[in-house]
């Protein structure tokens, strides 16, 4: 199949954002060789509301989906044929219309501490500050750590990495999966297993949003969509949609392949200050994926209600 019109990639335009658009790209001229030009895939930069709020967390200011908003909207309108976006980002309903169904190998989704003295979480003195953004990181930072402090801490891979030089906080917290589409692997001080830190619910995952009619850019995206990491994604999207899980609740949740046709999938939901925390696991086929993520988060669901812990609903 040739193609023959030209396609308008919607993006932030972080550098993190870019270099994934960057990738999307590569890997449809990979993909299409012969079929499709770089001439033919235009970025088109965005700005979104998420990006302009630099003073708050994002739980303050209406979620996450503030980092996605405009971008859907151009989706619908016609202005872009396609977006990327960092699968973390993306509320667990869409608007009616678009769908998710091309996500590129998910990158390593573990979590990157990084300090300015290059001491270990576990080796920071009491009282010492951890900055970040991130109510899942707060909370599991807390409920290992109790004797740290946390606060805001806002801005690109960029501006979080400025912060740190400038003294604003000890250390701070990163996906390594951004680090490395950067190449800043080298700020790492350690890097947390996801037994010390459980990543975000489809972290270090790119996903491709479209209409759902359009069924030319359907057949543009199809051969880059990796079928396990989308399996994977989700698992762990079924179980935030049980939940109706935000970035106003600390909630984790990793799904990994166990063999050739299963997955692994841990979740946990905590308080905001981590003097509680809930985990369950659970294993089923990797093609009922949704149905495992489901069952993890009805099964979190009901004993945060016998734990009194309250949450975003």
């Amino acid at each position: 199949m040739t193609f023959v019109k030209n396609y308008k990639i919607g993006t932030r335009g972080s550098p993190l954002a870019l270099a994934q658009a960057k990738e999307t790209c590569a890997r449809l001229l990979d993909a299409h060789k012969g079929a499709l030009t770089p001439e033919q895939l235009m970025v088109v930069v965005i700005k979104t509301t998420g990006d302009q709020i630099q003073d708050r967390a994002l739980s303050e200011a209406g979620g996450k989906g503030l980092f996605v908003k405009e971008i859907e909207e151009a989706l619908i309108s016609g202005a872009i044929d396609f977006a990327v976006h960092s699968m973390k980002d993306m509320e667990t309903r869409l608007p009616p219309g678009l769908i998710i169904d091309c996500i590129l190998p998910r990158e390593d989704a573990r979590d990157a501490f990084i300090s300015a003295s290059g001491a270990a979480l576990a080796d920071l003195p009491e009282g010492a500050l951890v900055g970040t953004s991130s109510l899942r990181r707060q909370a599991q930072i807390l409920n290992r750590r109790p004797d740290l402090k946390v606060g805001i801490f806002r801005g690109s891979v960029e501006t979080r990495l400025r912060k740190l030089d400038e003294g604003l906080a000890d250390a701070t917290l990163l996906a390594l999966a951004g680090l490395k589409r950067l190449g800043k692997q080298e700020v790492i001080t350690e890097l947390l297993s996801a037994e010390d830190m459980l990543p975000a619910v489809a972290q270090g995952a790119i996903g491709i949003e479209r209409r759902e009619e359009d069924s030319d850019v359907a057949a543009l995206l199809a051969p880059i969509n990796d079928s396990v990491s989308l399996a994977r994604i989700t698992c762990e999207r079924a179980m935030l949609a049980v939940l109706d899980g935000s970035c106003r609740t600390p909630i984790a949740g990793y799904a990994e392949l166990a063999g050739g046709s299963e997955l692994y999938f841990r979740a946990s939901l905590l308080s905001s200050d981590g003097s509680i925390r809930l985990d369950a696991e659970g294993r089923g086929e990797i093609t009922a994926a949704a149905a495992l993520g489901s069952r993890i988060g009805q099964e979190l669901k009901e004993r945060a209600k016998g734990a009194n812990l309250s949450f975003a609903m």
